[in-house]
């Protein structure tokens, strides 16, 4: 069976595709949006059980995204802010590093602690003050390397590696070795270094849930497994579609799948533990990272230190990610119960009596952004009508969708328009 001809059919509904479609919708175009899941929303997604907003492994919105400032009505998602800033555990004393000009009150603190020596808290303020207030096009004229050997030129080595920037910066790239492209990291640290990095009182779902309300009805129909792509052609549960442009905005791996030949990059983990504990460990909504040797977490959170709406019966939700596994170069996550354990060192506090909510493991959770990057921008036009969008093609991050989604949906208007 072959349906009527749509200017454009989307595939995917994630932030990209969500995107996409609201321009070409905007632009007059008939849109179809065909999404496999139950919902919008991809890896932007949140589960309720137990009485608990469960993101798909711990999520944030950073504030300063162009893409997020243009897009979303951030009031109606009621945010809740992280403090700006971490605390750290280091040869057993909690160390604060803040940001005075947010939190004027953390100066001391951060002015006394022994986690850094003096010369790295400068240089550390002086990284901020460049990339926080460079323009974004002047920073993707830098000379690329790895974000190690970039941290290192600008004096950013030993203990300040070791026990803030890699534990910080290895919850956000999903790896530890600082082998990202500097360009990017430079991008990610101007973000929170300008932006406020925040939650949805209703979880991070209600993101891509208030993009989709704005189609018009019958634009999105979920529960649909698209099967194959070709030129001007869909195919999905025995039936095909056809359009005048077609747009992949899947996850990287079902892009490749859809259209062969797409080069799409390596896929990085993170598993995230939930545990529900009578007390919250920590009553500031702050991040905890491990400066130890021992990587085992990667950060930990008491989410409801934030939103409290995370919990139904007033117990605190703790989120603690891991790094992996990619199903390739990493074993199974590790055992619940020796994180519990990690966890009571981290926060100084018993965890026995904690709950394990859930387990979350993200095998593909972000796409790997080694060096050359280039200006992060990889083509989204494949020809013939067939498009590509997701973060794989800009920067990993909800900014790299929404604005790959952007790209998308301006390059197939230019197609319609040359294609009368």
């Amino acid at each position: 069976m072959v349906e009527s001809e749509y200017d454009v059919v989307v595939v995917g509904a994630g932030m990209a595709g969500l995107v996409a479609a609201l321009d070409l919708v905007a632009a007059g175009r008939t849109v179809t949006v065909l999404e496999r899941e139950a919902r919008p929303g991809g890896r932007v997604a949140s589960d309720h059980r137990s009485g608990f907003t469960l993101d798909r492994g711990f999520q944030v919105l950073n504030t300063s995204y162009p893409q997020v400032r243009r897009r979303l009505d951030l009031p109606a998602l009621d945010p809740r802010p992280f403090t700006a800033g971490a605390l750290v555990r280091y040869a057993g004393k909690l160390h604060r590093l803040g940001d005075p000009r947010r939190h004027p009150a953390d100066l001391p603190a951060t002015i006394g602690s022994s986690l850094l020596p003096w010369q790295a808290k400068l240089a550390l303020a002086a990284y901020s003050a460049d990339v926080g207030f460079t323009p974004v096009r002047r920073l993707l004229q830098a000379e690329e390397t790895t974000a190690a050997e970039s941290l290192r030129r600008r004096r950013l080595a030993g203990p300040a590696v070791d026990r803030f920037l890699r534990p910080f910066l290895s919850g956000v790239l999903a790896e530890d070795q600082l082998t990202t492209s500097s360009r990017f990291v430079d991008l990610v640290w101007r973000s929170f270094v300008r932006g406020t990095v925040i939650v949805p009182a209703a979880g991070m779902g209600a993101i891509p849930a208030q993009l989709a309300a704005r189609l018009p009805d019958g634009v999105l129909r979920t529960g649909v497994e698209v099967e194959g792509v070709t030129p001007g052609l869909v195919r999905y549960d025995g039936q095909e579609v056809r359009a005048r442009a077609v747009v992949v905005a899947t996850d990287p791996a079902t892009a490749g799948r859809l259209l062969p030949g797409l080069r799409i990059p390596p896929l990085r983990g993170l598993t995230t533990y939930y545990h529900a504990a009578p007390e919250p460990p920590l009553t500031e909504p702050t991040l905890l990272l491990d400066g130890a040797d021992d990587r085992t977490i990667v950060n930990t959170v008491v989410l409801t230190a934030a939103a409290a709406s995370y919990s139904t019966d007033g117990r605190a939700l703790i989120s603690t990610s891991v790094l992996g596994p990619t199903g390739r170069d990493r074993g199974a996550p590790p055992d619940e119960s020796e994180i519990r354990t990690r966890l009571s060192a981290l926060y100084g506090v018993p965890t026995d009596s904690w709950e394990h909510v859930d387990t979350t493991e993200v095998r593909e959770a972000l796409p790997a952004a080694p060096p050359p990057l280039g200006d992060l921008r990889k083509p989204v036009d494949l020809g013939e009508g067939l498009f590509v969008a997701g973060d794989h093609r800009d920067t990993p991050s909800t900014q790299g969708a929404m604005a790959s989604g952007t790209r998308a949906a301006r390059a197939v208007l230019r197609h319609l328009g040359e294609a009368g």
